[in-house]
């Protein structure tokens, strides 16, 4: 391992590589700490300290945006908004060019078309900036709690609005030179880098509460609940690079060409279809939709005396079986709409076919096609069940061990899905500079295999 960091730096351009990457996160970090002009930090630390860790709906969905932002509510930073709006919009663009006829012929022109639609995802991106700050002006809850500087409100909001976007559009901006001069995923570092930066928070609250003595006091974390932790850490760890990594492999046959006096052609290979095809987005999706029932639910059970509102109240809360239920069947429909959008077996059968090559036992076209669907649809079954999984280990840490919520979010969830992914993302791409230029890899058993073998 130590001679393949000394082989990274032999490497002129993959050294480059690596210390502009790093260089552009460290920015990104830095700039989190630069707070929008105009608002007293000192106020809204003190108010959010209170609001901070709640186990009511809107602290749960201002834990979930600090978790991919890696920010939190005690300080209105420039990068509060992080690069989630940025992802909103790709999704959204993307989901309605399967809608759309004009975008979806945007989509089949190439590289030209490729740019158009990257162009109407950055004024996407703006428009949302622009919603999601004022919610975060309003989660704040600024006017009339004197937390901008003395008659300034009007100015501190738009000054908010407009420093929050910029600073997603610059955030914007650092994951496409990433992409271009750095290594890996731009976007998904600095996702996974907003998740890494609160870690230590969620490893320091639990080592405060830690206590093993026997007959420990109420809501102290005991030697079996360590255990727990520990088992479901490497249980994340090693499924999500299991299932990753995971893929089902088609078997390809080319067909044979004679040319002149020489026959080409008849090889035989594989086409990977990956398992977990949607990676954490059924998880994302399903996450934010789970936000809005709670919420609206807790509002309207606030403003009217209802025994049904309050029973509706009870059933969507944190670790309630209603709640749970519903987040998984949230996921499996995630998980195979994302396969639907994404995957396309009519478009890989016609490639096949005009490539020459075929499925043992198909015809090439429709047979095809269908094939290839059917296999996608069974190994996504799996992907999805894992994901599920990974999604309630949180919720039975939280309710059954008694652990905070938001320290079993990082240290068995989506969250640890996430850097696990783009961790090995970033591992199979520096290893693939390396063998290029003839060094060995990580592994001294072989390549990392990614997705695509």
């Amino acid at each position: 391992m130590f001679g393949t960091v000394v082989n990274i730096f032999r490497i002129r351009d993959l050294r480059n590589k690596v210390l502009f990457t790093v260089a552009l996160i460290i920015l990104y970090r830095v700039g989190f700490h630069i707070p929008v002009p105009g608002f007293d930090q000192g106020k809204i630390t003190a108010i959010t300290q209170n609001r901070q860790g709640a186990d009511t709906p809107l602290g749960r969905a201002a834990e979930y945006m600090q978790m991919f932002t890696g920010g939190t509510l005690q300080q209105s930073s420039l990068f509060g908004l992080g690069i989630m709006p940025y992802i909103t919009s790709s999704i959204i663009l993307m989901l309605l060019g399967e809608i759309i006829p004009s975008l979806k012929k945007l989509r089949q022109e190439g590289q030209s078309g490729h740019k158009k639609i990257q162009e109407y995802t950055r004024y996407l991106t703006v428009l949302i900036c622009v919603i999601q700050s004022l919610m975060f002006m309003k989660l704040l809850g600024a006017k009339g709690q004197g937390l901008t500087y003395a008659g300034m409100y009007g100015q501190a909001v738009v000054m908010g609005i407009v420093g929050m976007t910029a600073g997603t559009l610059f955030l914007m901006w650092l994951g496409e030179q990433i992409d271009e001069y750095g290594i890996g995923n731009g976007i998904s570092l600095i996702i996974m880098a907003g998740i890494v930066s609160r870690m230590p928070w969620a490893i320091n609250t639990l080592a405060a509460k830690v206590d093993l003595k026997v007959g420990a006091a109420t809501g102290a974390v005991g030697i079996e609940k360590i255990i727990f932790l520990i088992a479901s850490f490497v249980f994340v760890v090693a499924g999500a690079i299991l299932i990753t990594q995971g893929q089902r492999r088609i078997p390809i046959q080319q067909a044979k060409q004679m040319r002149g006096r020489r026959i080409y052609g008849g090889q035989r290979h594989y086409v990977p279809l990956r398992v977990n095809h949607g990676g954490v987005m059924p998880i994302i999706f399903a996450s934010a939709f789970m936000m809005f029932p709670p919420l609206i639910i807790s509002q309207l059970a606030s403003r009217f005396n209802s025994v049904v509102l309050d029973e509706l109240n009870a059933a969507f809360g944190m670790g309630s079986y209603t709640y749970s239920v519903l987040y998984v069947l949230l996921i499996f429909l995630f998980a195979y709409f994302w396969v639907t959008v994404q995957f396309q077996p009519k478009e890989m059968a016609k490639n096949l076919r005009d490539a020459g090559s075929f499925v043992p036992g198909l015809r090439p076209g429709r047979r095809t096609a269908d094939y290839l669907e059917s296999v996608m649809t069974r190994i996504t079954f799996y992907g999805a069940s894992f994901l599920a999984i990974i999604a309630v280990v949180p919720t039975v840490m939280a309710t059954v061990f008694d652990i905070d919520w938001r320290v079993a979010t990082f240290l068995g969830g989506t969250g640890l899905l996430i850097v696990v992914s783009v961790s090995l993302d970033l591992v199979q791409k520096i290893e693939a500079n390396l063998l290029m230029r003839s060094y060995d890899g990580f592994s001294t058993a072989g390549r990392i295999k990614g997705a695509q073998g």
